[in-house]
């Protein structure tokens, strides 16, 4: 057993990171700012 790695954590952080650049490239980030920044004005009463 000893040398062996343990694929699951580097395959389970590889599909994470194709997922991660994805939205990225797909402009994801802004949309979710967006809504973000809604529903916090939301809740304090302004927007």
């Amino acid at each position: 057993m000893a040398g062996t790695t343990r694929r699951g954590p580097i395959v389970l952080m590889a599909v994470f990171l194709i997922v991660f650049l994805v939205g990225l490239n797909s402009g994801e980030v802004g949309a979710v700012f967006e809504k973000a920044a809604t529903i916090c004005l939301s809740c304090i009463g302004i927007g």
